[in-house]
């Protein structure tokens, strides 16, 4: 019987639901390392399923491996601008303004390697670009030139409000 078999006849009727012997039952989920349960043989999970990180301290170094160090006062002069000018090139998909326009950009930090440190936050944790922008803004930032890397941090502390927007996205958006 088709997907669309509902549409082909009107006298059929539906298949009964499965019994409970014949339905599978649901598996709880155990941490990693725990003693199996009792009862059937689980194959082994995909290793998507590594429930592992949600249990262990956060990592030493960033998940991109760009360790910043302190920052170095005449490198962040030199590279500020620069970098500013490629993070006003981001904008927000659904916000006609760019992320730094924005107030998404907290800080730009750069150690004495020109490694480039980015503290922004997004403008809220739902946001539907939370894996984009990020990325987007590290991969920019890391193409100007004089820049060894970068490593882009998203923070929620403290939450973005309006307050932290310019004037011009203010303007721009209708709110001035």
């Amino acid at each position: 019987m088709g997907i669309f078999s509902f549409l082909a006849g009107k006298g059929r009727t539906r298949a009964a639901a499965p019994t409970s012997a014949e339905a599978p039952s649901p598996r709880p989920i155990e941490a990693p390392g725990a003693p199996a349960a009792p009862g059937p043989a689980v194959p082994d999970r995909p290793a998507a399923w590594d429930f592992g990180a949600l249990h262990s301290p956060p990592p030493e170094t960033p998940r991109d491996g760009v360790e910043v160090g302190r920052a170095d006062p005449a490198r962040t002069a030199e590279l500020k601008p620069r970098v500013v000018e490629a993070l006003s090139t981001i904008f927000d998909p659904e916000i006609p303004v760019n992320i730094y326009e924005l107030g998404l950009i907290y800080d730009v930090r750069v150690d004495d390697q020109a490694r480039v440190a980015v503290t922004m936050t997004l403008t809220s944790p739902a946001c539907p670009s939370a894996q984009q922008l990020p990325s987007e803004a590290r991969w920019k930032v890391k193409a100007v030139p004089g820049v060894a890397d970068a490593h882009v941090e998203v923070v929620w502390e403290p939450p973005w409000t309006k307050d932290r927007m310019s004037d011009a996205a203010k303007l721009a958006l209708g709110l001035w």
